[in-house]
């Protein structure tokens, strides 16, 4: 499988976001409206279409969920620990708290794409189950730390936040068996489709790598969870919790996917320094190209 050609895509939209930015009249302020725009419509639309979309077999893929929500767990909890870790304990809270969220979440396009490669059918299947129970908890975990350091209410800031109210939603039609009428489903694509690219090409515009170097620790710490520990961590719930091998395949994909694009347009809305957050997707994305290997040709 050629995992740079499935990644080049999504770097290319974020370089195409950088450069725009940089070097032609599409300034920061028309970027500003194209966060709006996607925080507001464009990513809750796809994030609940993902999840309505394809029904949940509870009983065959138990196993699968609970792997899944373990990862999650794990992934979360390591997170929240870095200011706990050697060379770390003097890191800024609030630039922890936006850039947490990164070790954590996943790309949800490339994991679709790769999971049908992986296994066809059945793949997009298995990832359906993982995005509909880990995205619930993962924007909880994302929200939670923002909200606490920006004092303000947590649940009022999940209650308003459209992501969050995306994923509930979705997970509520499809475990009450309601479905998006099919002559609505093309228009639902192609927000979707633009969800993807101007998410992308935003983060590229607000990109500066420069808060990189002011918080290298920090980066090194989330990325190595990100790309080297939850692929460890999937590795030995797939072994313990015995699946079968296309859901451990899937598994792993999974936890060693670039994280979510989102996490850029999340933190610069909630009044963080959603230029270090960029750096971080940007570097994700990178190194996706070393960890799904890593994942799927060594733990596997």
């Amino acid at each position: 499988m050629n995992f740079a050609q499935l990644l080049l895509p999504d770097f290319s939209l974020i370089l195409c976001g950088y450069l725009l930015c940089r070097f032609t009249p599409l300034a920061r302020p028309t970027w500003d409206q194209v966060e709006t725009l996607v925080y507001f419509f464009l990513f809750p639309v796809l994030l609940f279409q993902s999840i309505a979309r394809t029904p949940l077999d509870v009983g065959a893929v138990s196993g699968l969920a609970a792997a899944g929500l373990l990862l999650g767990l794990a992934g979360i909890t390591l997170a929240y620990s870095l200011p706990w870790w050697p060379g770390l304990r003097h890191v800024d809270r609030r630039e922890h708290a936006a850039s947490a969220q990164v070790a954590f979440r996943f790309n949800s396009f490339i994991a679709l794409a790769l999971s049908e490669r992986l296994a066809g059918a059945q793949g997009l299947q298995l990832i359906a189950v993982l995005i509909g129970v880990c995205v619930p908890l993962f924007n909880i975990g994302a929200v939670w730390p923002m909200a606490r350091h920006a004092q303000t209410g947590f649940f009022a800031a999940l209650v308003r936040n459209p992501l969050i109210i995306a994923t509930f939603a979705g997970l509520a039609c499809n475990l009450l068996g309601l479905h998006v009428p099919g002559w609505l489903d093309p228009t639902l694509n192609r927000i979707g489709a633009a969800s993807l690219a101007l998410g992308l090409m935003a983060a590229g515009a607000g990109m500066q790598f420069g808060h990189l170097a002011q918080a290298k620790a920090l980066a090194v710490g989330v990325l190595a969870i990100r790309h080297l520990l939850l692929p460890l961590v999937a590795a030995g719930l797939g072994f313990a919790l015995r699946l079968d091998p296309t859901q451990r395949a899937v598994l792993l994909a999974f936890s060693a996917l670039p994280t979510a694009s989102s996490c850029y347009v999340l933190a610069s809305r909630m009044g963080y320094n959603g230029a270090l957050v960029a750096g971080l997707v940007t570097l994700s994305t990178v190194l996706g190209l070393a960890s799904l290997p890593f994942a799927l040709g060594v733990l596997r």
